[in-house]
């Protein structure tokens, strides 16, 4: 299993984790299509041009869940049971469609889970970038670990 257990992560812990994903038009298509998002910013490229984008924007949310996704193989896959919240979300950069995405992660704190003794919280801060380097989303994510199974 890829992921990281509970005990496997430390505060203070970073990641830049490898994998990037370039979004396309029908990635922000398809996203506010499933999410019943109408908005014109991200569907009507007439609209989008008379903004101060001059383009249509890839939805926000749909940025978020990416970099969400291209932190699983290195921090939860197989290994998170939930999660419980997300935080200080904030989209300082727009993305456009051709913009490729990459994800970083910041261990923030950890606690022993009080309802469930095989598991564990850990707040985290997730942050996506452009190719350029430019910041396009940050947010804090809580979530529960299970914690490494005894060997019997």
């Amino acid at each position: 299993m890829p992921g990281k257990y509970f005990e496997e992560l430390e505060v203070g812990q970073r990641f830049r984790h490898g994998q990037g994903r370039t979004v396309t038009e029908m990635d922000n298509t398809l996203f506010c299509a499933l999410t019943m998002n109408t908005q014109p910013l991200h569907l009507n490229a007439d609209f989008a041009s008379r903004t101060q984008f001059g383009q249509r924007i890839v939805n926000g949310i749909f940025t978020l869940g990416l970099v969400v996704g291209l932190t699983v193989a290195d921090l939860t896959e197989g290994t998170v049971v939930a999660n419980l919240g997300y935080d200080r979300v904030v989209h300082p950069a727009p993305v456009f469609h051709g913009d490729t995405i990459y994800a970083e992660s910041e261990v923030l704190e950890k606690r022993e889970s009080r309802s469930h003794p095989d598991q564990g919280i850990i707040r985290l801060k997730h942050t996506g970038r452009k190719q350029d380097g430019t910041v396009v989303v940050e947010f804090e994510r809580t979530a529960m670990f299970i914690k490494r199974p005894n060997k019997i």
